[in-house]
């Protein structure tokens, strides 16, 4: 007999098959948003919160238990997997994340550790099956970590930036440093991610956060090969969501690169998008995240447009074009899952 999960709608769309009703999950659901979480927050800081699995488990099971979404995705963050591999991490108060001996170098790269276990990881493992062991039977849980170009850059800039000049400037200056540097990643990722499937991951997701800012021939010759050798490297029969921002122009690339499921950002309409995915690959997304601090029947609008985008493609999972910003209304973010689970029982 299949587990409860197996036949979830998360599972029948990411397969293109027909579901009682479209699922629902959102990137970042877990987050200050919530009031639970940021009184949690005040207690604990990010970094700490992310290295103890009670309450990461803790954090996510109630968020899905309060939302009622559709698949609940481990409470973590991309960059933790860059410790193990030799850089300093940090997120002062009210910044974003810092990585300390950034990679600048041909030199530099020849220190950077490829992950070969997942010893200085375990929380992250501990986490996966403490929230798959919390979660409803029937609801899936997401792993995912970070795709090799985003936290390539997050290595070499140090953290944020503004043109990636420090990232662009070793990958055109130096491709042998740039492959060593990717091949490295990239196998690492994917150990990564098959060590959260095999604690109870019933999906993951590869996030390409920072991928925009690069045009498409950039991406087809430095990111592409890369990416796909995650995707390729993930357990067999295990489905992947492969999501990027801020260039719909890398669609196309994106959906060769591969994946089974295609992540869209609220950049382009949803039917553009799915003209250029793969029809043997399942689309996810799109609403911008701002919408969700507009009038509570704007929010429902936007989402049912959204919605009739997409209602003769088989395999559609609703999502944002990227995660829940702080300060979101929670109604709001009710209002957006009540609406698309409102949709398919023809109430809306």
């Amino acid at each position: 007999m299949s587990p409860a999960w197996h036949d979830s709608p998360f599972l029948k769309a990411v397969r293109r098959e027909a579901a009682g009703h479209i699922p629902v999950w959102l990137m970042r659901q877990a987050g200050r948003y919530l009031p639970e979480y940021r009184e949690l927050r005040s207690k604990v800081s990010f970094l700490d919160l992310c290295k103890d699995p009670a309450l990461c488990a803790e954090v996510m099971i109630k968020t899905v238990e309060r939302l009622g979404v559709d698949a609940a995705i481990v409470f973590s963050d991309l960059l933790l997997i860059l410790e193990p591999m030799g850089l300093g991490l940090d997120f002062p108060s009210g910044e974003g994340p810092v990585l300390g001996n950034p990679i600048r170098t041909a030199a530099d790269v020849d220190r950077l550790q490829e992950l070969e276990n997942m010893d200085r990881l375990q929380f992250v493992v501990e986490a996966v099956r403490q929230t798959r062991a919390g979660l409803a039977a029937e609801v899936p849980l997401i792993g995912f970590g970070g795709a090799p170009f985003t936290l390539a850059a997050y290595a070499v800039e140090g953290g944020s930036s503004r043109d990636y000049r420090a990232t662009k400037t070793l990958m055109y200056s130096d491709a042998v440093a740039w492959d060593v540097m990717m091949s490295r990643i990239a196998r690492s990722v994917a150990l990564y991610l098959n060590a959260q499937i095999d604690a109870g991951a019933q999906a993951v997701q590869l996030f390409d956060s920072w991928v925009g800012c690069l045009g498409v021939d950039d991406y087809r010759r430095y990111v592409l090969p890369y990416s796909r050798a995650v995707i390729q490297g993930i357990r067999p029969g295990v489905p992947v969501i492969h999501f990027a921002t801020g260039n719909p122009a890398l669609m196309p690339l994106l959906s060769e690169a591969g994946g089974d499921v295609i992540g869209v950002d609220w950049r382009m309409r949803l039917d553009d998008a799915c003209r250029l995915i793969r029809l043997d690959q399942a689309v996810q997304g799109n609403l911008d995240p701002v919408v969700l601090f507009a009038p509570m029947e704007e929010v429902r609008r936007r989402t049912r447009e959204m919605l009739a985008q997409v209602v003769s493609r088989p395999g559609y999972i609703a999502n944002l074009g990227h995660g829940v910003l702080p300060h979101t209304p929670v109604d709001n973010v009710l209002a957006m899952i009540d609406t698309v689970h409102a949709w398919q029982s023809g109430s809306e």
